[in-house]
C-alpha cells in the first residue's frame, strides 16, 4: 500500500514529505496546508481519485466520511482548503489520546526515565535467568 506524502510522492522522512501528528497544532496545521494539490478554482468539481489530500483523508475516514468528501468534491464549491481542514480535523480527532500522551511525557521527561528503569529492571531479570542457563550448559 502506497501512502502519499505531503508532494504526493511515496511518504518518506528522508524525502521530508511526512506528516508529523505529534507536532503542535499550528504547526500541524501548517504542513497540512502544504498539501500540493491542482489549481482548480473553487466552483469547479475536482477529481477525488487524483487528489493527495483525499488519499491521506481516506486512509483515517469512515466510509460515511469518505463518502461525504467525494461528494464534495465532485458536486463543486468545495476547495482544497476545505479539504486539507477536514483532514486536519479528522487527524486530531482520531490521534487525539496518543497526542495527549505524547504532550504528558515530553513535559513530564522524569515519567520516560521511570518506565525505562522499571523496563530495565525486568529485562535484568529476565537476562540473569537465560545466562544463568547458557553458562550452565557451557559449564561455567
Amino acid at each position: 500500500m502506497l501512502i502519499p506524502g505531503t508532494d504526493g510522492a511515496k511518504m518518506s522522512k528522508s524525502k521530508g514529505n511526512i506528516i508529523d501528528i505529534f507536532l503542535p497544532e499550528k504547526k500541524l496545521r501548517k504542513q497540512i496546508m502544504s498539501i500540493e494539490t491542482d489549481s482548480t478554482p473553487l466552483e469547479d468539481p475536482k477529481d477525488w481519485s487524483t487528489c493527495n489530500c483525499f488519499a491521506l483523508y481516506s486512509l483515517l475516514a469512515s466510509e460515511d466520511e469518505k463518502a461525504a468528501m467525494k461528494t464534495n468534491y465532485e458536486t463543486g464549491n468545495y476547495g482544497y482548503g476545505h479539504a486539507k481542514q477536514a483532514l486536519f480535523e479528522l487527524i486530531l480527532k482520531t490521534f487525539e489520546t496518543q497526542r495527549e500522551r505524547y504532550d504528558f511525557y515530553m513535559n513530564n521527561l522524569d515519567k520516560i526515565d521511570e518506565a525505562l528503569a522499571k523496563g530495565a529492571e525486568k529485562a535484568t531479570v529476565v537476562a540473569e535467568a537465560v545466562l544463568t542457563r547458557v553458562r550452565t550448559k557451557l559449564g561455567y
